[in-house]
């Protein structure tokens, strides 16, 4: 078979390797203008189906990243909002917290002062008291003094009340009286 080629390549010195011939060239040209055409015709609408589908998966693609983004940036516009307002309400809470608690202080240590007045006007009247109770009793240790001081002085018993009573006070007032003249 080696040849059957050798041999025909030999008869045929005029046929190139690089330029056909006319009847192979008319030939190619046809079919190439056929499958052109079919592929014109029913691949390339096919293609460009394709593309155009792909052309739109990737702008919607790119249209629901930004409108994802767009809804990622209001909801943390509205976050940022939400916290800003939180952090004023905190900041008047807090405030009014400090407010309260000044008013609680003042009204706590008005009371403690009304309860310190109450208690040292309590004191004062049981003083004032006691000092009363105090100045009777020594008024009749005194007086219980003076008369038995008396009865000795006098040499005669006091026993009369009445008597011992009146001479008692007259003492003291006398006493009182030189007193108040001695200041």
């Amino acid at each position: 078979m080696l040849t059957a080629f050798a041999a025909a390549a030999a008869d045929d010195k005029t046929h190139s390797v690089l330029i056909p011939e006319l009847p192979d060239l008319i030939w190619g040209s046809l079919a190439f203008l056929i499958i052109l055409v079919f592929f014109i015709k029913k691949g390339l609408p096919r293609i460009n189906a394709a593309l155009d589908a792909r052309v739109e998966a990737i702008e919607g693609g790119i249209k629901r990243a930004e409108d994802a983004q767009a809804a990622a940036n209001a909801a943390l516009e509205r976050y940022n909002a939400q916290l800003k307002e939180a952090r004023v309400e905190a900041a008047a809470i807090r405030d009014q917290a400090r407010e309260d608690a000044k008013q609680i202080r003042a009204e706590l240590v008005e009371q403690a002062q009304a309860d310190a007045a109450r208690i040292i006007s309590a004191a004062q009247a049981q003083i004032d008291v006691e000092v009363q109770s105090a100045f009777v009793a020594l008024r009749a240790d005194v007086g219980a003094i003076a008369i038995d001081l008396a009865s000795g002085v006098i040499g005669q018993s006091l026993a009369d009340d009445k008597k011992a009573t009146a001479l008692v006070d007259q003492f003291l007032a006398d006493l009182e009286a030189s007193s108040k003249a001695a200041k």
